[in-house]
């Protein structure tokens, strides 16, 4: 492949669908995304790319049946603590002013909390408890996360469902039908290799 996305956004949709298919309550599924985070992680380090952006949960998802609410964050925090162990430079963006936020993950979200670390290793952010209208209201908090090249979505539906709107303006988007913790490598090079083939003109 000779050209490689800088930045990849990622939809890690269909967890609740997945567990729902299997019999189990909807709020485990969040724990078998987990291991599917880090393989993409390492696939996409293995590929070259600079930095990954993963949608945690958004101010709306807190509207869902605390059960879920209470599983989807926890699984953000044990995230962040399988990601510093696969040496790359973990950040957090989300409204830390709600009760919905981790207050474990608030070191995460500090300003350059992320560069404390090997500055070649690579940058992963996680967006916890975020909103596009909160983060606009709040001067762009996001604005430390730079444009996203592409955006992958599992579970089928295309929409963004408000990631990143000011990163995503000239993003391509590259929607797959698996459920996020069916999650296989090929999935991912078949993400890459479709990038391969938009035509990339950011408005030129």
């Amino acid at each position: 492949m000779f050209r490689i996305p800088r930045h990849i956004g990622i939809i890690p949709d269909g967890n609740r669908r997945w567990a729902k298919n299997r019999g189990l309550k909807k709020e485990e599924g969040y724990t078998f995304g987990l291991e599917p985070g880090m393989a993409l992680l390492r696939a996409a380090k293995k590929f070259k790319v600079r930095e990954l952006t993963y949608y945690g949960f958004t101010v709306d998802n807190c509207k869902r049946p605390k059960e879920q609410v209470k599983a989807f964050s926890s699984a953000c925090v044990e995230a962040v603590k399988m990601m510093e162990r696969e040496n790359v430079r973990p950040h957090v963006v989300g409204n830390t002013k709600s009760s919905c936020f981790p207050e474990e993950l608030l070191p995460y979200t500090e300003c350059g909390a992320a560069e404390k670390s090997d500055p070649a290793a690579m940058r992963v952010n996680l967006l916890v408890n975020y909103g596009w209208e909160w983060d606009l209201k709040h001067d762009w908090i996001s604005k430390t996360i730079p444009r996203v090249d592409l955006v992958i979505r599992w579970g089928g539906m295309c929409r963004l469902s408000g990631f990143l709107p000011i990163q995503t303006v000239y993003s391509d988007f590259c929607v797959l039908q698996e459920l996020w913790p069916d999650f296989q490598e090929e999935q991912f090079e078949y993400a890459l290799e479709w990038y391969q083939k938009q035509d990339v003109t950011l408005g030129g």
